[in-house]
């Protein structure tokens, strides 16, 4: 009898151990299932300045530093380049990048058919000298990563009184 026992119990540890093997998941699924998960049109913090930082709210925080870059851009180049040079031009887009190691680049957006008369070059040479030395931007995150945005930005230059 003891050996029908221990025979059973054998049986029975042999055939139980088979509970215990899990099915690994395949490394390759598991990354196309988590990249599918992200939605990689959105960061999880906008690019900010030292300006906005204190501010909690994302939406509040996300408008301060817009807000904050289109002033400090209308101060640099509109003052007194742009609105004397080109007083037919009120208004035009800075396409910004903030890249993640914190540099800046800017580049303006001309549509295509109201530029005819402006000297492209030379608005492009303003904006490059005048925005030089711009202050220092943290770049956006992205699931714990500092990553590169773009966006556009209206400047305006000239404002109806």
């Amino acid at each position: 009898m003891k050996k029908i026992i221990q025979l059973l119990f054998l049986l029975l540890t042999f055939h139980s151990c088979q509970y215990f093997e899990k099915e690994v998941p395949n490394e390759k699924e598991l990354l196309e299932q988590e990249l599918k998960k992200i939605n990689w049109d959105e960061v999880d913090e906008f690019p900010s300045v030292l300006q906005c930082d204190t501010i909690k709210d994302a939406e509040v925080k996300k408008q301060c530093f817009f807000d904050y870059l289109a002033q400090t851009i209308q101060q640099r180049i509109g003052i007194d380049t742009l609105r004397i040079e080109y007083p037919e031009i009120d208004t035009i887009n800075v396409k910004i990048t903030v890249n993640p190691d914190s540099s800046l680049e800017f580049e303006t957006l001309y549509p295509n058919d109201s530029t005819a008369l402006v000297d492209k070059t030379k608005i492009d040479s303003i904006l490059t000298s005048r925005l030089s030395d711009f202050p220092k931007v943290e770049p956006a995150i992205k699931r714990g990563v500092k990553v590169k945005t773009q966006f556009v930005l209206p400047v305006i230059i000239k404002m109806e009184k």
